[in-house]
Formats: C-alpha cells, sequence, structure tokens
C-alpha cells in the first residue's frame, strides 16, 4: 500500500518545511540509521544519488515518516513504510519526528500512557503524526492538534526501545 492517500479519524495535515543547508549538514553526521521526515508536499525518490538518476516514486505527503540507512555528500538513501528503498536529496528531508499508524484497525489514542487510561481519540490506519515523549512503549502522538498516547506496536517510524524527550 502506498500512503499517497489516507484515511484519518484526527484531522491530519501540516505546513511544509525544507531543512536549511546548515540542517542538512547536521543530518550527514548522524549515525544511520536514523529516523526523518519528509518535508515538501512533493518529493522525489531517485534510484541513485543525483538528479542525474531516474525518479522512482514521488511522494506528495509532507510529514511522511522515513529511516535514513545511507549517507552520500547531500543524498540519503531512505525507507518508506512499505519498505521501498531509494536517494532523496537531503534538503528534502527534516529532523522533525513523526509517525504513522500501521495496521487495520484505528489506534487508541489514550490521555496518558497506560492501557487503562482514558480514550481521547482515534487514528486510522494511515494517520501520520508527531512523536514526543518516548518511553516504556509508549509515545505522545499529537495529530494536528489532536493529542493522545499509544502503544508503539502499531507506529511505524520510531524503534521499540526508542526513548524521545
Amino acid at each position: 500500500m502506498r500512503f499517497l492517500a489516507f484515511a484519518l479519524i484526527a484531522a491530519v495535515t501540516s505546513g511544509s518545511v525544507v531543512i536549511a543547508p546548515q540542517a542538512a549538514t547536521a543530518q550527514a553526521k548522524r549515525q544511520v540509521p536514523y529516523w526523518a521526515s519528509i518535508g515538501p508536499g512533493q518529493a522525489r525518490m531517485r534510484t541513485g544519488p543525483a538528479r542525474a538518476y531516474p525518479a522512482s516514486w514521488l511522494y506528495q505527503r509532507a510529514d511522511l515518516p522515513v529511516q535514513v540507512v545511507q549517507v552520500f555528500k547531500e543524498w540519503r538513501k531512505v525507507r518508506d513504510p512499505d519498505g521501498t528503498e531509494g536517494w532523496m536529496q537531503g534538503t528534502l528531508l527534516r529532523e522533525t519526528r513523526t509517525a504513522i499508524v500501521r495496521g487495520t484497525e484505528p489506534l487508541a489514542m489514550r490521555d496518558r500512557p497506560s492501557a487503562d487510561a482514558r480514550l481521547a481519540w482515534r487514528a486510522a490506519p494511515g494517520v501520520v503524526g508527531r512523536i514526543s515523549q518516548c518511553a516504556n512503549g509508549w509515545c505522545r502522538f499529537d495529530v494536528k492538534g489532536q493529542v493522545g498516547f499509544v502503544e508503539l506496536g502499531q507506529l511505524w517510524g520510531v524503534s521499540p526501545t526508542e526513548v524521545l524527550p
């Protein structure tokens, strides 16, 4: 399944921001693999690390999480939520942490990080939100201001043991 179209229960979209050149340089110094997100509303994935390589995919989804698996100069080899790999210019990526809801059922967003906490919202499969405060198998998930804590098992864009402030 491609994540060009998406279903949502909690509203989801955000503005595009492209990383400044100095941020792209900082990105290059990070240890791979690491998580990033697509900045603009349209971003091309290429078969190799240069504009001369053909585009293999056009992403039309700002904030889509990707995993950076290799760095070559200003290019980043990324893996998308479907496992597709290809090259993107580093300026198309940003450090904003996002995740996408996986699975076939809506994801419960709770008012605190506990399975018995009050249900605040539900996010349908394919919804992208910003993540923070990840620890002990839970992350704070913000979908356009609709905020709740979600279990990591249904998210792609965060490692199972990762801790985020």
